[in-house]
């Protein structure tokens, strides 16, 4: 048999018709619409919390919880050396980066020291990685940091101690 437009046809098994629930016996879904006899789930509104096992424990209660999510994190997108050196340019920016599809424009970029240099190239990043810094500059390069971002050997800001409400208002 010739095949063209009007002899092509699915294979066998996969078209199936739309089940019309709720359109009486001779739909094929029964009185009571596929949803049985009595019960929580044969009335109408019914609704259960997503992984609801019938009152066993459910799976996601049953798994142990582990680890801690810091929600203040800072998340850098982080590129290596020997990427930067596949740039074949000596001056590195964020756009740069950004128009070379390395990173998108809200990210925040660390350099890491995996790979090698072997040309002169400068750097601007929001972090650096200690390797990638000494690495930068055996080669002759620059590391820069972009927009306030604290160097990684600066030590942290010491607080003074609080001071008690009662101990001011006597003196």
């Amino acid at each position: 048999m010739p095949t063209n437009l009007s002899t092509l046809r699915p294979p066998k098994g996969a078209t199936a018709n739309r089940k019309r629930v709720g359109r009486g016996m001779g739909s094929g879904m029964g009185k009571t619409s596929t949803r049985g006899h009595k019960g929580q789930r044969s009335r109408s509104g019914s609704r259960m919390m997503r992984g609801f096992e019938g009152g066993q424990m459910p799976l996601h209660r049953r798994l142990p919880k582990r680890g801690f999510t810091n929600i203040l994190r800072t998340e850098y997108s982080v590129i290596n050396l020997d990427r930067l050196a596949e740039l074949g340019e000596q001056n590195i920016t964020f756009e740069v980066l950004v128009s070379k599809g390395l990173v998108h424009k809200n990210d925040l970029v660390k350099i890491l020291g995996d790979g090698e240099l072997k040309s002169v190239i400068n750097v601007q990043a929001h972090k650096f990685s200690k390797s990638a810094q000494e690495k930068i500059a055996k080669a002759g390069g620059q590391a820069e940091l972009i927009g306030g971002a604290v160097p990684q050997n600066a030590a942290p800001k010491k607080l003074a101690p609080k001071q008690d409400k009662n101990k001011q208002q006597k003196k």
